[in-house]
Parts: C-alpha cells; sequence; structure tokens
C-alpha cells in the first residue's frame, strides 16, 4: 500500500528538515508532499533542498491538507504537522489498520519532545479510542477515496479543521489509534506554559462540542499581539506562534 505524507507548512524552517529526515528514514511505500502557505523564512528552499516536492497553496492547514490530497497518489493519506515524527514502524502499523476493510482510517498514540507532568498526563490518554483525545499532531490517516468522498478538511475553519474531520469520519467508518507514537514538538506548552495551555486546550473543545464556532474559538487559541505603528496607533494582530 502506498502512503502518501502530507506536510502544510508555514515558516517551519526550524523543524521541518528533522521531520522530513524522519520520513526518509521510514520502511515501506510512501510518497511525501510538502505544501507551504507562502514562507517567507525560506522553507520551501529547505524543502527542496531535500529533494521533496514542495507546493504553493494559500495560507491555511485545512487548504494546504486539503491541496496536497489533491496531488497526492496513495490508496492512503497521512497528514503530518511539519514539527512531528513519524515512528519507524508507520508504514506497517497503518497497513495493519486499513487491512481490516471496516476501518477507513485512525492516527498515532501521541509523545511529547519534551518532559513535564502535564506532558506525559496528556500523552497518556491518547492511548485510547476516544475522539477527544486525538487532534492533527496525532498524524491522522485515512483511505484516499473516504477522504474524498466526504469532501477533505473544511477549509472555512480557522481552527478545529482536525477535531471535526474526526467526527465526520466517525459516522461513516471505524477509526484506530495504532500501538505506536508519533513524537510532536511541546513549543507550544513552553511558550505559554503547560498548565495554561493544556486548560485552554480543554477550554478550546469543551466549547466547541457545546456549539461555538472555531472562528470565535480561535481568539483564545490564538491570542493578540499588540503592535504600534510608526504613526504611534496600536494595532493588534493575530499572534503567529505554533
Amino acid at each position: 500500500m502506498r502512503v502518501s505524507i502530507i506536510i502544510p507548512t508555514y515558516n517551519e524552517v526550524r523543524t521541518i528538515r528533522a521531520c522530513l529526515e524522519a520520513a526518509r528514514r521510514l520502511d515501506g511505500d510512501f510518497e511525501v508532499l510538502v505544501v507551504d502557505g507562502l514562507s517567507d523564512d525560506g522553507t520551501p528552499e529547505v524543502v527542496r533542498t531535500a529533494g521533496v516536492a514542495c507546493y504553493p497553496a494559500p495560507r491555511g492547514r485545512a487548504a494546504q491538507m486539503n491541496e496536497g490530497a489533491r496531488r497526492a497518489g496513495g490508496a492512503a493519506l497521512l497528514f503530518l504537522h511539519a514539527d512531528t515524527l513519524l515512528p519507524a514502524e508507520a508504514h506497517r502499523l497503518i497497513e495493519a489498520a486499513l487491512s481490516d476493510p471496516g476501518t477507513g482510517g485512525g492516527c498515532f498514540r501521541l509523545a511529547f519532545d519534551a518532559d513535564h507532568p502535564v506532558l506525559r498526563f496528556s500523552s497518556f490518554f491518547t492511548r485510547w479510542n476516544n475522539g477527544l483525545f486525538h487532534y492533527g499532531d496525532a498524524a491522522y490517516f485515512v483511505r484516499a477515496d473516504l477522504f474524498r468522498r466526504i469532501g477533505g478538511y473544511r477549509e472555512e475553519l480557522p481552527i478545529l479543521e482536525d477535531l471535526d474531520l474526526w467526527r465526520r469520519l466517525l459516522r461513516r467508518t471505524r477509526l484506530v489509534v495504532v500501538d505506536g507514537a508519533v513524537t510532536t514538538s511541546a513549543r507550544r506548552f513552553v511558550r505559554h506554559g503547560p498548565v495554561r495551555q493544556q486548560l485552554t486546550n480543554v477550554l478550546i473543545v469543551v466549547l466547541y462540542l457545546l456549539g461555538a464556532h472555531p472562528a470565535r474559538l480561535e481568539r483564545l487559541y490564538r491570542p493578540t499581539t499588540t503592535k504600534r505603528r510608526t504613526d504611534g496607533v496600536e494595532i493588534r494582530e493575530p499572534s503567529r506562534s505554533g
């Protein structure tokens, strides 16, 4: 089974090289596609130097992943964040999961690249198949035909496009959590504080499940920053923190 690894990027020059090197070491039939949201830090150049196809797309994780899916040739699609590393046995785990015709996709367990009680606690719960614990950083994989049949990611969602996809897939198929973990960056937890970030994540998901639109919840996930223009006027802009 050919698996297409689709990596959306935006200014990921510090992380993408390690991600691609880890993907290159994997056993199995993979193709790797990077879809870049018009980075200005040299990310596309790093990707092309690594010998990986890099396609431009409007910035937005959902739109970028959909573009990758349109270009992918694999029977299965694997959506991978640029700051996340796949385990060596990734192909075997995906192929075993999808050998069951009743299974349409799934994800990996999650591990962080930093040690903290909150992160260990969060990682522990990702071993269970509960949609509340599995987001895009857990490297979703899905049969390509099923992904296209349900219309892919909803591009109008600024955040939570991953949870939305997971819930829509669950209405049509069985999803599994494979017995292997991806290792993802804890940079957001380190930047904002592990406890604060975890509480924010829980609040966002609870509000979403209660009916709040992701566009409103984006303000919680991406706090605004204040900048002062040369004329002294202060403007508020969304933070670009990862």
